[in-house]
């Protein structure tokens, strides 16, 4: 059976109490003159309380509705925090290089408010000595207690020694700070390219300053050998005229 709500034509009653789009209540019109102002405010009529008498009706977008109350539901299984029980295996004589490695991992599981199944695996031999498996979970509920807390104690079951650690932060802290963590960093990334962003376009109007200048020097360069060439034109046009004028006269006399 569907959940949506009739909307339109859809709906099948002589009359409806009608709310405005903004909330305010119309009071109880006819089926036809509800769609009629549907259609004169371009909205939809949407049955949002079928089984009232009369059934109550409002004029809205019910595609922006559908969407808005689709980005809610997500929002909200976004922040739905979900109990999680990690399992973390250890042997009674585990390498101490190993140890640190396995701690790392509760430790980040605590962190995340998640729940965590500290599991001692006896092989052989290693059975008639449950005391080295239980003074390793104490010194691991030792080491983490800053972050979490012996949820339940150590006990044996069957050839393996089982102890739960719960954590002091609850999921959804864990996960807000997580997100707020991650919207420092991105801020910070995108500082830091606005920041290269600003000193490239300086970099680039320093360079377009010195071309200009540059441009500049070369042109003041160019005019003044210009003008020392036509300077230079002119003088020797001089000369030539200079000795012309004797040879003229010469040949007068």
């Amino acid at each position: 059976m569907s959940t949506e709500p009739r909307i339109n034509d859809r709906i099948r009653v002589p009359e409806v109490r009608l709310v405005g789009p903004s909330g305010e209540q119309v009071g109880i019109v006819p089926l036809a003159k509800a769609l009629e102002l549907a259609q004169e405010y371009d909205l939809d009529l949407v049955e949002v309380a079928a089984t009232a008498r009369p059934p109550v009706c409002k004029l809205m977008d019910y595609g922006k509705f559908k969407y808005e109350s689709a980005m809610k539901a997500r929002e909200a299984r976004k922040n739905q925090a979900h109990t999680v029980i990690k399992e973390m295996k250890l042997r009674p004589k585990i390498d101490p290089h190993d140890y640190d490695t396995k701690k790392g991992h509760v430790v980040r599981f605590l962190k995340q408010g998640d729940k965590v199944k500290i599991t001692i695996m006896f092989r052989g031999r290693e059975q008639s000595r449950p005391e080295l498996g239980f003074r390793l979970l104490q010194r691991l509920a030792n080491d983490v207690q800053d972050l979490g807390f012996v949820e339940s104690s150590a006990k044996q079951d069957g050839r393996n020694m089982i102890m739960v650690l719960g954590p002091h932060k609850k999921k959804t802290e864990a996960m807000a700070e997580a997100r707020a963590i991650a919207d420092a960093r991105k801020a910070e990334r995108q500082g830091r390219n606005s920041g290269a962003d600003d000193q490239a376009a300086a970099d680039d109007a320093a360079l377009e300053a010195e071309n200009a200048a540059a441009e500049a020097e070369a042109d003041e360069i160019d005019d003044v050998e210009d003008a020392e060439e036509t300077a230079e034109v002119t003088e020797a046009a001089e000369d030539a005229a200079e000795v012309e004028k004797p040879a003229e006269a010469t040949q007068d006399a």
